[in-house]
């Protein structure tokens, strides 16, 4: 049997005995898109597979260095981070390429845990969409650095210093990609094995910069191939004696490194609901609203776009990343850009979007305050033509300006509450207002440099 042909959990069950595998690994994504996981033996991975297994809520209730929050009502000291009920997901098994034979599959939290699991609001994002009469796809790009450094050597540097893959400004670069196939192929290679498959690899402008474009998907496996590839991206690179990085910026002599999305809706009849032939640009009414929700919303859903303090380097004019929620056609300085073509390939990109976020949040951003415009009938501004960046827009088109503008926005949406659940928004910005507040505890090279002597 293949991994990726098992459904239920009777045929994971079966895969795992024809493979007579003592042990599987599973993971679930955290709030910051980090897979945690371990090694399950049988017995406990048939069992979890029946009903379901504890996963430590800390998960739930720490950051990216899994500092614990201290501001959240769900998990904390002072419930004692008992066990989150979990469940194993039986069509996200996959091959393990590295570790013979083995498999990984996919979980994620449920009952009084379910409201605030990342996967668990794209699913109820995306079950609003149906009930809509539509079903979202979707496909996410991104671009990332990568080092000739290893997890040792980048701290001993404290991270300054960083030798890259290849020098100079190579975009495109047939050069760099024949030169340093070895990993440009592992890495396709773990795509086709892993179930991410990537529809393009390339050299971007900078050193040792690259972009993967994964292909398109239903929304909620678009999220799973996402969430994958940038994870076992990193495992290839290290496996390797390199180091990648999906920081939204990590030099500021460099440009940030975007994740873009492209979004589509089909109707039940499995038609595109975004392409009217009749239109000058392919935009039916169906995908003027849904930009226009986007567009809209874009200001005060931002914490779940841009959710780390180093976010918000990148959005700065002049770095191809936008300052205001705007949107044209064919217009890469806009936060939305929509592309025309046929009924195949009519869609709209989600520019704002960088590598950092993590997947599933951000698409049920995106798609969710796109619904919210075809609810609403909400028309989009007048579409921006030329350069963004030169122009001025209306203030409530301002994209918040840092991490904790972003979290009190994001708190004071309705929207936000009814599309996503009070659970999740009140956790999720309270998680972005401790980042915010670590962030202000640390004394920057750029302070000491400032004021050590002068002031």
């Amino acid at each position: 049997m293949n991994a990726r042909d098992v459904k239920t959990i009777e045929q994971a069950k079966e895969i795992v005995e024809q493979r007579e595998l003592q042990h599987v690994k599973v993971g679930v994504f955290d709030a910051d898109g980090i897979l945690r996981g371990k090694y399950m033996a049988k017995e406990k991975f048939f069992s979890a597979l029946d009903s379901g297994f504890g996963f430590c809520d800390v998960v739930l209730g720490w950051d990216s260095k899994d500092q614990l929050y201290d501001n959240v009502r769900y998990t904390g000291w002072h419930t004692g981070y008992p066990d989150a009920p979990t469940r194993i997901i039986p069509d996200t098994c996959r091959d393990l390429p590295y570790e013979n034979q083995g498999l990984f599959f996919l979980a994620e939290f449920y009952q009084d845990a379910e409201p605030l699991c990342p996967r668990g609001v794209l699913r109820k994002v995306i079950e609003r969409a149906r009930a809509m009469g539509f079903e979202p796809f979707s496909a996410f790009e991104y671009e990332f650095f990568v080092f000739q450094e290893t997890r040792e050597s980048v701290r001993e540097k404290h991270y300054r210093d960083l030798k890259p893959l290849a020098p100079g400004f190579f975009g495109y670069s047939v050069l760099r990609n024949s030169v340093d196939l070895e990993i440009y192929q592992e890495i396709l290679a773990l795509g086709e094995a892993m179930d991410f498959p990537i529809e393009g690899l390339h050299e971007e402008t900078g050193p040792g910069v690259m972009e993967a474009a994964i292909k398109v998907d239903s929304s909620l496996n678009s999220a799973d191939k996402a969430g994958l590839f940038k994870t076992f991206a990193k495992v290839a690179c290290q496996r390797n004696d390199l180091m990648a990085t999906f920081m939204a910026k990590w030099s500021p002599d460099w440009p940030g490194q975007s994740g873009h999305i492209h979004i589509s809706l089909k109707d039940k009849n499995g038609a595109s609901a975004f392409y009217d032939q009749k239109d000058k640009n392919g935009m039916s009414e169906t995908m003027r609203h849904f930009v226009g929700g986007q567009q809209k919303l874009m200001p005060e859903l931002l914490a779940m776009v841009a959710p780390t303090v180093n976010s918000y380097t990148r959005l700065i004019p002049g770095f191809w990343a936008p300052t205001h929620s705007t949107w044209g056609v064919e217009n890469r300085t806009c936060a939305l850009r929509v592309i025309p073509g046929s009924e195949k390939s009519q869609r709209v990109e989600y520019r704002v979007a960088a590598a950092d976020a993590n997947p599933y949040i951000i698409l049920s951003a995106a798609l969710a305050s796109g619904l919210y415009g075809i609810e609403n009938k909400i028309e989009p501004e007048k579409q921006v033509s030329g350069n963004a960046y030169d122009q001025q827009f209306p203030e409530e088109l301002r994209l918040p300006a840092n991490l904790w503008e972003a979290a009190q926005r994001l708190k004071a949406s309705k929207m936000a509450a009814d599309w996503f659940g009070k659970d999740f928004v009140e956790h999720f910005a309270a998680s972005r207002e401790w980042e915010e507040r670590e962030f202000r505890r640390a004394i920057t090279d750029w302070e000491l440099d400032r004021y050590f002597e002068i002031i």
